[in-house]
């Protein structure tokens, strides 16, 4: 299945991943087979929230602003879904969100002090100014909820579903039994993806549960 040729998507891979991550490695092989490589953007995110969210603002703008493209969607996966929140809300866009952190603010305690990147292997110093960055981008209210398309699996070992399922109640949702945090299968949900991306109106509640 191919997105509409006007529709460019950028993603947001997690904490401490990068694109080099599984999902992110899937997606630009599959928009590169079907000759889609200009409408995807995989940027690669700073350790800082704050430094994060820009580059993140960038790859979107970037993506706007190539001929042909006339609208964006976002896919965040885990701390990328709780940006991708935020950028959804900030410029009206449709987003997917793969078993998104909920409130990483507060998680984060744990992972106060140094942390090991999973695929550069640079140790990163997570400090409370980090943690006070997220909260700066938290979206209380869903404005727009059906522009926001859920994607969960329960057996999730890192986040616990039932947070994104309650934050994200009002949305159109997919949730899976069992699977983990790294969203098992995840490729063959992109038709899901790319007709919530493409279509003018709300997909409506979906459950596979």
């Amino acid at each position: 299945m191919k997105l509409p040729v006007h529709i460019g998507c950028v993603y947001l891979h997690g904490f401490l991943s990068s694109p080099a991550s599984t999902k992110a490695q899937q997606l630009i092989q599959y928009f590169q087979q079907l000759d889609m490589a200009n409408q995807l953007s995989v940027p690669t995110l700073g350790f800082e929230p704050a430094t994060a969210i820009q580059q993140a603002d960038q790859a979107i703008q970037n993506m706007l602003n190539q001929p042909g493209i006339e609208q964006v969607f976002i896919i965040g996966s885990s701390l990328g879904g709780f940006y991708a929140t935020y950028l959804s809300d900030k410029y009206c866009c449709k987003a997917v969100l793969v078993n998104p952190a909920v409130q990483p603010y507060d998680l984060f305690d744990q992972y106060l002090g140094p942390n090991e990147h999973f695929y550069d292997g640079k140790t990163y110093m997570l400090e409370m100014k980090h943690i006070e960055q997220l909260r700066a981008l938290e979206v209380e209210e869903l404005k727009q909820p059906e522009k926001l398309l859920l994607l969960l699996q329960t057996g999730d070992e890192t986040l616990d579903y039932r947070l994104a399922s309650e934050k994200y109640r009002a949305c159109p949702s997919w949730i899976e039994a069992g699977g983990n945090h790294s969203f098992e299968h995840f490729i063959e949900r992109l038709p899901l993806i790319f007709s919530h991306a493409s279509e003018d109106r709300n997909v409506g509640l979906l459950n596979s549960q």
